[in-house]
């Protein structure tokens, strides 16, 4: 564990705003003008997920040399490929040099249509197929990944899985990654009230969208989706996992305690010590294996890393400068 230089101006050493700020309109302009003046070629993948699963991914390449690496990002929940945090991320990673895959999960971005079941975080072998499809795909180049929140926790274990799948993974890098996914529920219940309802009504939006998609989803009713995000959660559990209780389904993705004991790929992890939606208390007591490092930011927010009034982010480059190194 080591103390992280990041050093926002004072201004933005809010966290809650560094957490609004995160998904504003100012950050997704800035991601669309990075990736757009990139230059890079983009075009669609439908990765098989096994089991007859599609994920859509899509593929950046910089234009001149030829590139030297391939990341695979993992995006938060309820975000997608094109929210800001990737496109910068890919912004940055082009700029080294990467050809880079941005995933979509099942039922994020516009990709309700591709598969009948309903998204829920356990879903990891269906991502660490993607991922050993992407590996076939681009077979001449060192693989790398990174993930944000959610999608943190996804490359996580994605790593930890990859050696027993094949997956070629050089390296990982982990920003705000949700540990304890019961802690983080009960985060969100306690804190402002802004972050449930941000949460719940893209939620709700998702499972409306599948809905009008998959009527045989008969369960997903109106009265179920005014359900506060706990009880929403139940349902999910209750109706479209295996699992008995909603404790056992978060324990089904936690990486909390020791669960990270076996990790083989070695990962850097970002964490802002003011994080109000993943309490950094939760990193106290994480066990973490030699090859994981653990960088704090005093500020951050959850997911933000703002730098100025561009909308700039700290974690996109040093997501970027990492998995350089590791590919160096």
């Amino acid at each position: 564990m080591s103390a992280c230089n990041y050093q926002p101006p004072r201004w933005l050493r809010n966290p809650h705003l560094q957490s609004m700020l995160a998904s504003s309109r100012l950050r997704l302009r800035r991601g669309q003008q990075l990736l757009a003046a990139s230059g890079a070629l983009t075009q669609e993948l439908i990765l098989d997920g096994g089991d007859g699963v599609r994920l859509q991914a899509w593929h950046s390449r910089p234009q001149g040399a030829p590139p030297k690496a391939l990341a695979l990002l993992l995006h938060g929940w309820e975000g997608s490929a094109e929210s800001s945090y990737m496109r910068m991320t890919t912004a940055r990673l082009l700029e080294q040099g990467f050809d880079v895959v941005r995933l979509n999960f099942r039922d994020h971005g516009n990709t309700h249509h591709l598969n009948p079941g309903i998204f829920h975080s356990c879903r990891i072998g269906e991502v660490v197929n993607a991922a050993a499809d992407v590996a076939q795909r681009f077979a001449g180049l060192p693989m790398v990944a990174a993930g944000y929140s959610l999608g943190g926790n996804f490359v996580l274990r994605l790593a930890l899985h990859a050696p027993a799948a094949g997956v070629p993974l050089l390296h990982v890098a982990s920003v705000c990654p949700v540990l304890d996914p019961a802690i983080t529920m009960e985060s969100i219940e306690r804190g402002p009230a802004m972050y449930d309802w941000y949460f719940r009504r893209k939620w709700t939006g998702s499972l409306r969208r599948k809905r009008a998609l998959f009527p045989e989803l008969a369960d997903c009713d109106d009265s179920v989706l005014k359900l506060d995000i706990r009880a929403l959660t139940g349902w999910l559990v209750d109706r479209h996992t295996d699992f008995g209780t909603l404790q056992e389904y978060f324990d089904g993705y936690s990486i909390a305690g020791n669960k990270l004991a076996a990790l083989q790929v070695p990962a850097d992890i970002l964490m802002a010590a003011d994080d109000p939606v993943i309490p950094f208390t939760t990193f106290d007591h994480w066990q973490l294996p030699a090859n994981a490092h653990l960088e704090i930011a005093r500020w951050g927010g959850h997911c933000g890393f703002i730098e100025n009034l561009r909308g700039d982010g700290f974690s996109e480059r040093w997501v970027a400068q990492h998995l350089a190194a590791a590919v160096a």
